[in-house]
């Protein structure tokens, strides 16, 4: 298993295992998954066009969405945190976990963003790190 800093992986697997692992494990750290886009099934159904297995997970720890969106509405516009699974033909998948820290800086201005709302990203960066290490750790 490959592994790019800060949360891209490669691990081995078919799309529906793969997801499935990435489900406990954004699990283990208090993420449900909200939503689920399978890529290529829309772009087949909107578009008649064939496109790799690719998946957009949307996950989400509700008490750091509380303390965020309490903190700052406007945070609304950069949840939930999204996870792609993107199967290659050699049975592997590259999983990718959005960084919460990216996503406020590039959503607002971090020196505005408040103490508070840093630690809320600091704190969903720590236990999506958290994912993606336990995804690496598996056989």
């Amino acid at each position: 298993m490959d592994r790019e800093v800060p949360f891209t992986l490669v691990v081995g697997g078919h799309r529906e295992d793969v997801i499935d692992r990435v489900t406990q494990a954004l699990k283990a750290e208090g993420f449900g998954v909200l939503t689920r886009i399978d890529i290529d099934e829309a772009f087949k159904e909107k578009l008649g066009t064939d496109f790799r297995p690719y998946t957009i997970l949307g996950a989400c720890n509700p008490a750091l969405a509380h303390r965020a969106l309490s903190e700052r509405a406007e945070v609304g516009l950069l949840l939930p945190c999204n996870v792609t699974v993107d199967e290659s033909v050699d049975g592997r998948a590259t999983v990718r976990i959005v960084d919460p820290i990216d996503m406020l800086i590039q959503g607002a201005d971090e020196a505005d963003a408040g103490d508070e709302l840093r630690a809320v990203a600091g704190e969903a960066r720590e236990r999506l790190a958290r994912v993606a290490d336990a995804l690496a750790a598996e056989p």
